[in-house]
């Protein structure tokens, strides 16, 4: 029986890889130093900065369709969403939060692109803020990973 495993951080390599990453500006600050971290650890990991394309949109709800072009290029080999949901006094935070991920697991399974969902959904902008650079890492670490896992089971 074969078994297949994600490597470690160490093994894990995004040399050669193409990148995209859509960024939710709702909390621009946010947005900003998310995709600095995000774009620090992809070339951490070997990816060449002129491999990584950033895409700009309004907010969480926005990232699934731009996700979704991008896949549709046949230009990356990875993506990630990035952004940040705060809770407010009205049940609008549970519906962009939800459909938010709904789309963006929507378009990796429609695809076949594998997408790290990096929407922080938080109580608060302390939370988010103590998250944010932890989180975008991670998921230059989930995108590369899973790229070499698909490419182990493909035999690509």
């Amino acid at each position: 029986m074969q078994k297949f495993e994600t490597q470690s951080l160490e093994d894990v390599n995004g040399d050669g890889l193409k990148v995209g990453i859509v960024i939710g500006q709702f909390n621009k600050d946010v947005a900003e130093a998310m995709r600095s971290a995000c774009g620090e650890q992809l070339v951490n990991l070997g990816v060449s900065p002129d491999d990584i394309a950033y895409a700009e949109v309004s907010g969480a709800l926005e990232i699934p369709i731009v996700l979704d072009a991008m896949a549709k290029t046949g230009n990356f080999d990875a993506l990630i969403a990035l952004g940040s949901v705060i809770r407010g006094e009205t049940y609008h935070f549970e519906v962009v939060s939800n459909e938010s991920a709904r789309g963006i697991m929507t378009v990796q399974l429609d695809t076949g692109i594998p997408i790290a969902n990096g929407i922080l959904t938080c109580e608060n902008m302390n939370q988010i803020t103590e998250r944010m650079e932890q989180k975008s890492k991670e998921c230059a670490d989930v995108a590369i990973g899973m790229v070499r896992l698909l490419d182990l089971i493909y035999e690509r």
